[in-house]
């Protein structure tokens, strides 16, 4: 369906630069702008007249329906309302007094991104721009004053990229109110991203958490993500899959889920199952799954073929005495074995038999290199355990050191992520390639995530698993996507914190506070308000001149967001309130019963012990909240109340960061979970498992257990909200 013509008022010009611009960018050839001078509905609003008949009116129209055509308009429903959001924000630009507000909330907005929404250009990318271009010597003075780093990198980067486009659409309709002078643009067909700039002395426009992948170039990169199916996806392995993408879609180039099943007697369907689901929760978007069992017969076939080229060898050293001589670079009696003599060997671990069970393939590096990890390593080893995918097929299997440069290769991947954990095997990846003859893959190392009071090795998380320690691998207080979001946090929470720290190489022990903090702010704005007491500990209030039948009143879940649904309240002359706010009262004193108003306690009795145990009062609804001390959460004291359990979790461990050659077991948290019983408002029993809620006064919780019947209490665990916590103890 061609755009037959586009039109727009005649007190509309120029018409919309955003429109334009969106075209140019696009490769959507529109005719040349005609005015509109008549009285119809056309003069006040740019229009897209279409071949068939059929228009469509205003700029921001326009803008979606260039979005939908060029896949400008988000990847999924959540981005494109994110883009609709700046859409309307936009003609806070065209405002003069507000123009530097503006600038600066863009700027901090743009200070850990490269776009607005998502990780690839969008039409609220082009809006935001054409709304900054469109103001002319305004934005250039603020360009100029170096007020907003941030807006400029991204302005720049943005013409840049789309310098021949956008440089007819300002010389054409912005040259006469004074053209904009971005940085000079690379010439066409070399969009190359250079690594990281060794020039460390000199400044640089970009976030120091923003780098550039080596020897990228727009639409040819191409990543892989590839976890070994022997555990669930933790906070660490995050990072790694979220970097991955984030490049992916920085450089419009291609991301490969690779389960890298190597090792049998690790893994299972189980937690293949549960990758899928942990990388779907992350939102990961790919074009493909493979296996690295995929390649094992081309694998075996490299193996055999550097054996018979001398560059590998079979060896039956005993593993101790090998790894020991591998400390010590001392080489194995078998590394001057004949060719003939190593195939006898490869045959036998091939069959699986008694022989070959008792040897490995090693690669013939360098056994005196200072990189231990170039000393020989193992190439093949056998297992005959069954394949969790493709059974009693193979009895040897290749190590991930061997396979990975090769399917890295064989795949077309471009850049290899790694975590500093790898950085002395770097080169041994590098000398394997070589010596396969395959096409060098480049290495890009990022740090590894480290977070206090965590255990992130897979190894140890099955010891908890297997010992009993939690309750299974998506536990609340174990650190995988499924216990982390179990606990209550947001996947947008983890990906802003993992985005913000970027994929730079400084090593950094993060506290979780920061993270639970991020999560805060994306929960406290909407989620609903409830209110509980805690069972064990709460005193009656009678109201001798409350009600004296009980009465309702429907009120809003969340005073400030609509969305959140409403409530019904019921108000009795007797209610339970807290014994910890009840030990807080004196005689005579004003409190604010919160969604009721004020009251005026006139007894209070206790018993031998001093403690609370009944209070009596009036109300006082005509009284002012503002100059009451207390504001107490109440229920009634009615059968409608829901039990609960409130859940509460420590870190497992105890010390903040583990030493080298220190055992986690020997810091175990002997506390790491406390429930408490307590009693919640009738609305309660509607609860959906995975909402997350406040609890008025008590904090934030998720929903773990919905309501099934009175006697089953509901489960909620408690969600930290960055703020240090006491002991559990």
């Amino acid at each position: 369906m061609d755009i037959k013509d586009f039109c727009f008022g005649a007190d509309r010009i120029p018409p919309p630069l955003s429109v334009i611009a969106a075209a140019k960018v696009a490769s959507l050839t529109l005719p040349p702008p005609s005015t509109v001078t008549s009285a119809s509905d056309s003069a006040c609003l740019p229009t897209f007249l279409f071949s068939n008949g059929l228009k469509l009116q205003g700029t921001y129209v326009l803008l979606r329906y260039i979005g939908r055509v060029a896949n400008l308009y988000g990847q999924d429903p959540f981005e494109s309302s994110q883009i609709d959001q700046w859409l309307e924000y936009t003609p806070v630009l065209s405002v003069g007094s507000e123009f530097e507000n503006a600038c600066n909330y863009i700027d901090n907005y743009l200070q850990t991104r490269t776009f607005l929404v998502g990780y690839s250009l969008s039409i609220a990318d082009i809006a935001i721009w054409s709304g900054l271009a469109g103001t002319g010597l305004r934005w250039e003075s603020c360009r100029k004053s170096k007020k907003f780093p941030n807006v400029v990198r991204w302005f720049n980067s943005i013409f840049d990229e789309y310098s021949e486009a956008l440089n007819e659409v300002m010389s054409t309709y912005v040259g006469k109110k004074g053209p904009v002078k971005p940085a000079a643009a690379k010439p066409k067909g070399q969009q190359v991203v250079s690594g990281d700039n060794p020039e460390k002395g000199k400044a640089s426009s970009k976030p120091s958490s923003e780098v550039d992948l080596p020897g990228a170039e727009i639409g040819k990169v191409c990543l892989r993500f590839a976890p070994e199916p022997s555990g669930y996806l933790h906070i660490g392995h995050s990072k790694a899959a979220l970097l991955n993408q984030y490049f992916a879609q920085r450089y419009q180039g291609r991301l490969i889920i690779r389960f890298d099943d190597t090792n049998p007697s690790k893994e299972s369907n189980e937690f293949v199952d549960n990758l899928l689901k942990d990388i779907d929760t992350l939102g990961i978007k790919y074009e493909t799954i493979t296996h690295t069992s995929d390649y094992f017969p081309q694998l075996m076939e490299m193996a055999e073929n550097l054996i018979c080229q001398g560059k590998a060898y079979v060896d039956d050293t005993p593993r101790e005495q090998m790894q020991k001589e591998r400390m010590d670079g001392i080489e194995s009696k078998c590394r001057s074995n004949s060719v003939a003599e190593n195939l006898k060997l490869w045959k036998e671990m091939i069959a699986g038999s008694e022989r070959g069970l008792q040897c490995c393939v090693r690669g013939k590096l360098d056994m005196q290199d200072p990189n231990k990890s170039l000393r020989d390593p193992v190439y093949y080893r056998c297992n005959p355990v069954p394949h969790h995918r493709i059974g009693s097929k193979y009895k040897i299997y290749p190590t991930y050191d061997f396979a990975c440069p090769f399917v890295d290769s064989v795949e077309g991947i471009t850049h290899a992520l790694r975590s500093s954990e790898y950085h002395d095997r770097n080169a041994q990846y590098d000398r394997i390639q070589a010596d396969m003859g395959l096409r060098k893959v480049h290495l890009y190392e990022f740090s590894r995530l480290n977070m206090v009071y965590t255990i992130l090795s897979k190894r140890h998380l099955r010891w908890f698993v297997e010992n009993g320690k939690v309750d299974g691998w998506d536990d609340a207080r174990f650190p995988t996507v499924q216990g982390i979001v179990r606990r209550g946090l947001k996947v947008e929470a983890l990906v802003q914190f993992i985005l913000e720290q970027g994929a730079s190489k400084n090593l950094n022990l993060m506290e979780w506070d920061k993270l639970w903090t991020i999560n805060k702010k994306i929960i406290d704005p909407v989620c609903p308000r409830h209110t509980a007491v805690i069972e064990e500990h709460r005193v009656p209030l009678t109201l001798t001149d409350g009600p004296k039948q009980p009465f309702v009143r429907i009120i809003p879940r969340h005073k400030k967001h609509e969305g959140a649904g409403e409530k019904a309240t019921t108000y009795t002359n007797r209610i339970w309130v807290d014994h910890a706010d009840a030990e807080l009262i004196s005689v005579n004193e004003e409190i604010t019963l919160m969604d009721w108003g004020n009251a005026i306690v006139k007894e209070i009795e206790k018993d031998q012990n001093g403690k609370v145990t009944h209070l009596s009062g009036v109300l006082h609804l005509e009284g002012s909240v503002k100059t009451t001390k207390l504001k107490l959460t109440w229920l009634p004291d009615t059968s409608e109340l829901v039990n609960l359990t409130l859940v509460d979790f420590d870190y497992l461990i105890t010390k903040k960061k583990l030493e080298e050659g220190e055992s986690f077991q020997d810091v175990l948290n002997p506390f790491t979970k406390k429930e408490t019983a307590a009693l919640g408002d009738s609305n309660m029993r509607n609860l959906k498992r995975g909402e997350i809620l406040q609890l008025e006064r008590k904090g934030y919780f998720r929903c773990d257990a919905p309501f099934v019947r009175p006697s089953k209490p509901v489960v909620l665990f408690a969600i930290p909200d960055g703020r240090q916590t006491t002991s559990l103890k």
